[in-house]
């Protein structure tokens, strides 16, 4: 009885990582056009939003509270305008000592 092992060598393996990538640059595509949009605006979830500033939802909840994030709350469900955060987060920005910037 003889074994035949797949490697990266093999056809069959070059096409799967082929058709993976097409389907991760369809996934990209998609999620770059889609999310909740209004006059060209996105709009990202309390939970995308301490996803991304990598802190917890509570702590986004304090910031609401201390009204130091801007927000929406439409029918329960806050949502957050990302221009908004990013211009909250630019402004935020520090300066060091003889005019440089934290990166």
């Amino acid at each position: 009885m003889s074994h035949y092992f797949i490697d990266k060598h093999d056809p069959r393996v070059a096409d799967l990582f082929r058709r993976l990538e097409k389907a991760g640059k369809a996934l990209d595509k998609l999620e770059s056009s889609g999310g909740r949009t209004l006059k060209g605006e996105r709009f990202v979830t309390d939970e995308e939003l301490s996803r991304l500033l990598k802190i917890s939802r509570r702590t986004l909840q304090e910031y609401r509270t201390a009204r130091i994030i801007p927000y929406y709350l439409i029918q329960g469900k806050v949502l957050y305008m990302e221009s908004e955060i990013q211009k909250l987060l630019e402004d935020s920005r520090k300066k060091c000592i003889g005019g440089q910037e934290w990166v």
